[in-house]
């Protein structure tokens, strides 16, 4: 069901001096956004949303973090295996963990592949020894990897808290009640916009328990093109905490007519929507999913159901964080506060071949190229226009 993909926009110059493809503009733009003092996280949050997403790896390091209100200049020291025997929860992430082999790059050697699932471990025991009120759910370690994979240990174990405490907190209560009120809000969504797709869905009782591992592992689990989670971790970290919601709704809508033709009953429709097509349309999936979001607010879904459902943490919690963001200083201005005179990294003269290197980088490097590959980033658009 392949959906041909939106015109993409041509920007005739900028400044008076480039002709730009969509995608150098957009790389100019988030640098901007970042430089800007303070951040302007709304731009960010366009820019992640937005077709193509944040474009690359070394991007999503520099953005995710501001997304979130960490400070890459401030985060914990690394998580060791020093709490792993005591934790209540030591057994099940360990086993979740070991099965983890498919979340990893294909063709990745074996031994780089244990150690990463070992720093998996330390990384999700870590943030819930910080927080005794959050509960272990198999899912959490396929949020866990990607946010791994993309940016190291470190900066990655920052993320997942931020995420447990705001975005996934309602699936680590110590019983699922609350999950299966957030997966609750699955129908109406549907019901308000195909009447006759959603009693379709009723008659056959397949209920909403197909989208669970869509919502718990924001699709990590079920998507085998990491470039496909990738994207659509974009969407989730740039926007509310019930988008994965919506997205599942849109999902469900977008293969109306194929549910329709199958047989109405649990199993059959069932295994239908569990099997996400290959050739999906993501960037179709995100821009009808913010359609939706912009029909339906969240805070009107919440208030339609909320005398028979828990309310969600998640949601209330979004506020705040929003507001949080709001207030970032640029990296180099964090750089500086920090880092004493005589350990600055070399000027641009000093060793410029050097700092383009590091844009070659691969992603398991992570958050230890974090601080040298933001500084090619701060030369500003001269230096990204000859990259891409």
């Amino acid at each position: 069901m392949k959906v041909p993909p939106p015109p993409r926009p041509k920007f005739s110059s900028i400044r008076g001096r480039w002709s730009l493809s969509w995608r150098k503009q957009k790389l100019v733009q988030i640098h901007e956004a970042l430089t800007c003092d303070p951040v302007d996280v709304e731009t960010l949050r366009e820019a992640a949303v937005s077709e193509g997403g944040l474009l690359c790896q070394e991007i999503r390091r520099r953005v995710w973090p501001k997304l979130l209100n960490i400070n890459v200049y401030s985060l914990a020291p690394k998580p060791g295996p020093s709490i792993r025997s005591n934790h209540r929860d030591y057994n099940q992430v360990l086993m979740d963990v070991r099965r983890s082999f498919k979340r990893f790059p294909r063709g990745m050697a074996e031994a780089e592949r244990c150690v990463l699932q070992e720093q998996l471990i330390d990384m999700i025991l870590y943030v819930l020894s910080s927080h005794p009120e959050l509960h272990y759910y198999q899912g959490f370690h396929d949020v866990a990897v990607t946010l791994l994979l993309t940016a190291g240990l470190r900066l990655g174990t920052a993320m997942l808290q931020t995420l447990s405490t705001h975005h996934l907190r309602d699936f680590m209560d110590p019983t699922m009640e609350r999950t299966r009120s957030v997966l609750s809000y699955l129908m109406p969504l549907i019901q308000s916009e195909r009447p006759a797709l959603h009693d379709f869905l009723l008659r056959s009782e397949v209920g909403c328990i197909f989208a669970l591992s869509w919502l718990i592992t924001w699709y990590g689990h079920v998507l085998s093109d990491f470039h496909q989670v990738l994207r659509l971790y974009d969407f989730f970290l740039a926007s509310h905490p019930l988008t994965p919601v919506y997205c599942a709704a849109q999902m469900v809508l977008m293969r109306e007519s194929e549910v329709l033709q199958c047989d109405c009953d649990m199993p059959s429709v069932h295994q239908l929507l569990t099997k996400i097509p290959l050739d999906f349309p993501y960037e179709t999936l995100i821009s009808r999913t913010r359609s939706l979001l912009q029909g339906h607010p969240p805070s009107e879904l919440e208030r339609q159901t909320s005398l028979q459902r828990l309310k969600s943490i998640s949601a209330a919690s979004f506020r705040s964080l929003q507001i949080s963001t709001a207030q970032q200083r640029p990296d180099f201005v964090l750089r500086q506060q920090v880092t004493p005179p005589s350990e600055e990294l070399p000027t641009r003269s000093q060793n410029t071949l050097v700092k383009l290197a590091v844009w070659g980088i691969s992603a398991s490097l992570g958050a230890a190229a974090l601080a040298v590959t933001q500084t090619a980033l701060e030369w500003g658009p001269d230096l990204l226009l000859g990259l891409f």
